[in-house]
């Protein structure tokens, strides 16, 4: 492991006595470009936590992720990167909210509980295809005597 110079060892600073101003300017560079990589590979990984932490914890759907991400200034492609694994497991996590929300809705009509349950899951920034499903199934095992052609 390497150990960081401590303050006056390592890099010269642009007032040392003997640097010339193109040593100084390599320097220079040198620090921009390692703090660039620096700030890239913690968006990353801000990046990929947050996605995990928020997707799992909170149940959010990719598509509020996305949002919440780009939000805060992380690049596109390194939020693509980082939503990779949730739009796998989407409509799982969509069911268990469903599921979860389900019980608090009980003793209404079952359009009402339908509009509302496909909204919720809107707002979690799950995709409309993937709500209309997931609302689709969990109508059908809430309301089993329901003909499904209403």
């Amino acid at each position: 492991m390497e150990v960081p110079p401590r303050r006056g060892e390592g890099t010269p600073s642009v007032t040392s006595p003997g640097l010339d101003l193109r040593r100084a300017r390599a320097v220079a560079l040198d620090l921009l470009a390692r703090k660039a990589w620096t700030c890239h590979h913690d968006a990353r990984a801000f990046a990929a936590a947050w996605a995990a932490s928020r997707g799992s914890g909170q149940g959010l759907g990719a598509r509020r992720l996305r949002a919440e991400l780009r939000a805060r200034g992380v690049d596109r492609d390194l939020v693509e990167a980082a939503l990779t694994g949730v739009a796998e497991v989407e409509e799982t996590r969509a069911r268990l909210l469903a599921a979860r929300r389900l019980p608090a809705l009980a003793g209404q009509r079952p359009d009402r509980v339908a509009r509302r349950l496909h909204d919720y899951l809107l707002r979690r920034g799950f995709r409309g295809s993937v709500a209309r499903r997931v609302v689709a199934s969990a109508c059908r095992e809430a309301f089993p005597d329901l003909d499904p052609a209403s």
